[in-house]
């Protein structure tokens, strides 16, 4: 599972680092950021919850 945040819908609410710190963090934009490559297999449940509860749906499967 791959993941990428959308830049132009982040509002940066910080909801999906809250949840899933092992795949999401800030970036240089005060924006939401995926970590590049695969999302680690003991991190895909939270990162999956941080997906499906991102308010704006910014967060998108590659």
């Amino acid at each position: 599972m791959k993941l990428y945040v959308d830049q132009d819908l982040c509002i940066s609410c910080g909801l999906c680092i809250d949840t899933c710190p092992a795949v999401f963090s800030w970036g240089d934009e005060g924006k939401a950021q995926a970590i590049e490559g695969e999302v680690p297999a003991d991190a895909e449940n939270e990162a999956r919850e941080a997906l499906e509860n991102c308010p704006t749906e910014a967060i998108k499967e590659e």
